[in-house]
């Protein structure tokens, strides 16, 4: 999922079941909201190859490095707004349907998300 910098949803993708975000994280950027000054991502996107598509598509990455990889530069307010999206989830998930995963299909379980996306914005 990509939100803005209020943390309201911006686009969202699924992923089939267990596949990491990342391969999801770079068609994301296309629904970015204008063109950003920095793209901030959790660990689960600290890769070289990320942060090389958003330094290409004009936003500077702000992206803590793994446990194992190399430090990279990263401002002290990253802890601050790392967490934006999941903090959208636990308003998403506020919706039974939406935690508990009742649809079968994809094209349901999107229609589910839409309309509590679509009510964040609203208020």
């Amino acid at each position: 999922m990509i939100a803005d910098g209020r943390g309201r949803p911006v686009g969202f993708r699924l992923a089939l079941g267990q596949a990491h975000e990342l391969a999801h994280a770079l068609p994301l950027l296309d629904h970015r909201p204008g063109t950003p000054e920095r793209v901030v991502a959790d660990r689960g996107c600290s890769s070289h190859g990320f942060r090389e598509a958003i330094w290409t598509a004009g936003a500077r990455p702000v992206i803590p490095t793994k446990s194992n990889a190399t430090p990279v530069a990263c401002p002290a307010w990253i802890d601050d707004k790392c967490n934006i999206v999941e903090r959208l989830w636990a308003r998403l998930k506020e919706r039974r349907a939406i935690d508990t995963r009742y649809e079968k299909t994809a094209v349901s379980f999107k229609g589910v998300l839409c309309l509590p996306s679509t009510l964040l914005w609203i208020n």
